[in-house]
């Protein structure tokens, strides 16, 4: 029987993995809600998860095993982009109106500060050749402008996990944070939420600590932060790719 079930999850692995995330985000809101009283997000504990999983592999993480195989197409680049397509496609142009002048100055700020901590960092980790640079830096703004820059670039997948790693970070970071800082910096209305979503950029990230703050604020910081990736795939693999052979004179 046991032989038979194996069987069964291996020939069908892109739906066992969905039912296996749907497990770890099942466990993480349970701890979150029990255990941490939700202090921590479910979201960045199922990050955590996910990252302490990816240990226990290979070069493909858990999908090394047959049995979780499904785990490297879920987790892959074509999901990737057709997530980012997905997002782009449900989103109103004219919507991004609402956030006003604010809105389109905080989208402009955070890619090109994220960009330039990105560089910082690569450069500090010895990575001096601008398709480096500009990979990590693409990933500072988030774990998918990262990829697709370096894909675009062809970057080597050494620096293309570096940058997804960067970008998770802050994922990470932003999904923690939020909720205990919301207070102090004003987050706390609809147009503090939007500015908030153009600067950080991270959708996941900022959705779930927008949730963990008053859910009320997450599809006004994830309407920036929506917009925010797209413009990072934008510029990053253009603009300040450019900007950045410039600087460096190749």
């Amino acid at each position: 029987m046991t032989e038979l079930i194996t069987e069964v999850l291996i020939n069908n692995g892109l739906l066992f993995a969905f039912l296996f995330v749907g497990v770890i985000m099942l466990v993480s809101f349970w701890l979150t809600r029990h255990l941490f009283r939700g202090l921590i997000p479910g979201v960045a504990l199922a990050i955590l998860i996910g990252l302490g999983l990816a240990f226990l592999g290979g070069n493909k993480g858990i999908a090394d095993f047959p049995l979780f195989a499904g785990m490297a197409l879920l987790g892959g680049s074509m999901l990737r982009d057709f997530a980012v397509v997905a997002t782009a496609m449900g989103a109103d142009l004219d919507k991004i109106r609402h956030a006003g002048p604010a809105g389109a100055v905080a989208l402009l700020t955070g890619v090109l500060l994220s960009f330039v901590l990105g560089v910082t960092i690569a450069w500090g980790l010895g990575y001096h050749d601008p398709v480096s640079l500009a990979t990590i830096g693409a990933g500072a703004c988030t774990y998918i402008v990262g990829p697709v820059t370096g894909t675009a670039l062809g970057a080597s997948s050494e620096v293309m996990a570096i940058s997804i790693a960067t970008g998770v970070v802050k994922t990470i970071a932003t999904t923690v944070l939020t909720p205990l800082i919301a207070r102090r910096v004003g987050l706390d209305n609809p147009h503090s939420a939007l500015v908030f979503g153009g600067l950080l950029g991270t959708t996941s990230g900022v959705a779930a600590g927008l949730a963990a703050t008053d859910p009320k604020l997450v599809p006004y910081g994830a309407l920036t932060a929506t917009f925010y990736t797209g413009l990072g795939c934008l510029l990053c693999p253009s603009v300040l790719y450019l900007a950045l052979l410039w600087l460096s004179g190749w």
